[in-house]
């Protein structure tokens, strides 16, 4: 089972002890992030530092028997620190109450910046003497959960992102602009592909855009600090400390200076960078003209000056400054404003001359919600200086607006398909249609195995769990526990409509699900009999027909759904009408609170049993998305999604590059996959979301009130 849900109930409950524990100290919301920060940051280390180290000791020559005693250099090739003893959080968590913890991690920390020159100065130390000691012991533990230690995966490395994420919701520092997005910044890494070469984000914040841009490396199986070099500039001091970290925990080392981009350029990469990757500022009114005006990153000229000689809107002081950093082959992708991709005037002449130049290469709308700190939608921008001639006249418009999941009340994110299903239009593009072949057959591969995964599969702990068979199982056992007093009654008694609509459901559910097993053994068997299992991509005839013969798997899944759903609500009415209509005090045949325990249990199988089948339609629809949309595995415009828009059109439309005057509008689709269930847990979400935000706003009126001395 996918261990993503449990995982987000740990963040949220990290998140909130930690959260919790700023009352406690002196420290206000912009003052606590850091050394909360600096002991994820310790933790996450030691969880990279657990997850290679069995496999860096089994490789290591040995001498006499012994073998030489770890080294930095052994985990800057796992991307991963080393830790000495005192480092370890293990270490740290032991301590007891009679111990000096602040003294403690600050030597934790003394000793990581020992071993890594670029983070000498960068991790908190002082600020844990603000923390009382029992403070801290809480805090230690609470970042060391016991479930931690039984999953699998980069875990902490999510948690990290997470609390980057919260602190940004609480606009805990500079605006909360230190951070962009994890599924933006994905996506624009994705797109870029950056194999080798430098690296520049101009405005790092939190250093993400690096972070991401290794990511893509080590997904090929390559050390990215072998392949990429990075390089950033940041005006603010602490979120430079924030990016230093946050490259250091995962095994990456960067050169991030101190700098106004507006006015200064440290690092002299114009026009040598293989990479630009950004989320500049949007729609900032108070750069000085006068000092850029002569600056060479200004190939296309000042988008507009106003009458306090301030250029009017810096847009585009941005996207020259990325355009002009790029080498002959560079490629640039950014974050920027919806506004500048259609406005007006002097920002207008300016982008006409970046599409004559040929260069400007993909445009991707983002629709509202997607960032912590601001509401607005945004595009990506995609800048290629090497486009093939085919395309140096064309840009590829892409409207993802409807694309998105919710993740809370205001925020939305892309789930992993999704941003994958974004790429498959991009590959296609770029003639990858070998990419696009094996993303559909992976969407089948795993559609298929989901199923079988309904039947039998290992949860987090590596303990085997059979979904149905558990469903079934659990509501035999309630079902048999309710016999004895079901026997006692007259056969046409209150209970006997339900009870009959109750078994032949149950039969009916029996059966289907059988029925069920059997279609998914005749799908695997068609699957590996056509050639369509192996890895390497197969056909689009092949995939196509394989999308179409497992259409009625989905459906079935589906169906399932509702009779588990069903099954579950009928046992429960039963045990009503028996509690309040068949006088259950009286009997002694009646276990209230076996029934109770079985109720429970049933319903427990239940949701693991309908979260499984769920799975199986929804890997069937990505593949079903894509190949709809793009039946010849070639690009071509779909309505209300994607159009490849060449020069003279952008001409015709003011040199406007917002996608969404170019797609059109999607056709609205009948909504089939109503989930009731799902829309009461976002309502459930929202509704968490509402009362966590009035118990702080409480709190805040609280304090002031206390301040004013009311």
């Amino acid at each position: 089972m996918p261990q993503l849900e449990h995982i987000e109930a740990i963040e949220k409950r990290l998140w909130t002890a930690a959260d919790t524990l700023r009352a406690n100290s002196n420290y206000a919301s912009n003052e606590y992030f850091l050394p909360v920060m600096g002991l994820v940051f310790l933790r996450h280390a030691y969880s990279r530092y657990l997850a290679v180290k069995d496999n860096i000791e089994a490789k290591l020559p040995t001498r006499g028997g012994k073998s030489r005693p770890l080294t930095k250099e052994d985990f800057s090739q796992k991307s991963a620190i080393f830790l000495q003893s005192k480092a370890q959080f293990d270490y740290l968590v032991a301590l007891t109450d009679s111990d000096d913890r602040a003294k403690a991690i600050i030597a934790a920390m003394e000793a990581i910046e020992a071993d890594y020159e670029n983070l000498r100065g960068v991790l908190p130390k002082a600020e844990y003497q603000e923390l009382d000691n029992d403070v801290l012991g809480q805090l230690l533990r609470t970042l060391n959960p016991e479930e931690l230690k039984r999953v699998s995966g980069d875990v902490f490395g999510r948690i990290y992102e997470y609390f980057l994420t919260q602190f940004a919701d609480q606009k805990a520092h500079d605006g909360g602009e230190f951070f962009t997005p994890v599924s933006l910044v994905s996506l624009i890494a994705n797109v870029l592909a950056p194999q080798s070469g430098i690296v520049l984000d101009p405005a790092c914040g939190s250093g993400g855009m690096f972070v991401q841009s290794a990511r893509f490396v080590e997904r090929r199986h390559e050390n990215p600090v072998d392949r990429l070099t990075f390089f950033g500039l940041e005006k603010n001091a602490t979120t430079i400390r924030l990016a230093k970290m946050n490259l250091a925990v995962h095994g990456l080392e960067g050169n991030i200076q101190k700098a106004i981009t507006y006015y200064e350029d440290p690092h002299e990469l114009l026009g040598k960078a293989d990479f630009v990757l950004a989320n500049p500022p949007f729609n900032v009114d108070e750069i000085d003209a006068d000092k850029i005006k002569s600056d060479p990153r200004i190939p296309f000229g000042l988008p507009g000056v106003n009458k306090k000689g301030k250029v009017q809107n810096g847009n585009y002081i941005w996207i020259s400054y990325f355009y002009s950093y790029l080498n002959e082959h560079g490629r640039a992708g950014f974050v920027m404003s919806s506004q500048a991709s259609s406005a007006g005037r002097d920002e207008a002449k300016v982008r006409q001359k970046l599409v004559e130049s040929g260069d400007v290469d993909i445009m991707i709308a983002i629709r509202s919600n997607f960032f912590y700190t601001r509401t607005v939608p945004c595009e990506l921008w995609f800048l290629n200086r090497a486009k093939p001639a085919a395309h140096k006249d064309k840009v590829l418009m892409i409207d993802a607006r409807n694309v998105y999941r919710k993740v809370t009340r205001k925020i939305y994110d892309f789930s992993p398909e999704q941003e994958q299903n974004l790429l498959a239009i991009v590959w296609l593009y770029r003639d990858c249609s070998e990419k696009f072949l094996e993303l559909v057959a992976g969407y089948c591969r795993q559609t298929l195995e989901e199923g079988a995964a309904c039947f039998t599969v290992k949860d987090d702990t590596g303990e085997t769990i059979e979904p149905l068979p558990s469903f079934i199982k659990t509501s035999d056992a309630l079902r048999e526990t309710l016999q004895p007093f079901l026997k006692t009654l007259a056969k046409d008694g209150p209970h006997a409509e339900t009870l009959k609509e109750l078994n032949d459901t149950y039969t009916d559910f029996k059966k289907d699900v059988e029925t069920f097993q059997k279609m998914l053994g005749v799908q695997q068997t068609a699957w590996e009999s056509t050639g369509t299992a192996r890895r390497a991509p197969t056909t689009n005839g092949e995939l196509k027909k394989a999308v179409e013969r497992l259409a009625p798997l989905a459906e079935a899944s589906r169906d399932l759904i509702k009779q588990a759903d069903l099954l579950f609500k009928l046992m429960s009415r039963l045990i009503e009408i028996c509690e309040n209509d068949c006088n259950t005090k009286e009997s002694d045949v009646w276990s209230g609170r076996d029934i109770t325990r079985g109720r429970k249990t049933a319903d427990e199988a239940r949701q693991i049993a309908v979260e499984q089948l769920k799975q199986v339609r929804y890997f069937w629809k990505q593949a079903h998305w894509l190949t709809e949309r793009f039946p010849e595995a070639k690009l071509r415009d779909v309505e209300g999604l994607v159009k490849l828009v060449d020069r003279a059109e952008i001409e015709a439309n003011d040199w406007s590059l917002t996608p969404g005057r170019y797609v059109g509008v999607a056709p609205e689709e009948v909504d089939e996959e109503f989930d009731f269930e799902e829309t009461l847990r976002e309502i459930h979400v929202e509704i968490e979301d509402l009362n966590a935000e009035a118990v702080r706003l409480a709190a805040t009126i609280k304090k002031n009130f206390e301040e004013l001395g009311i």
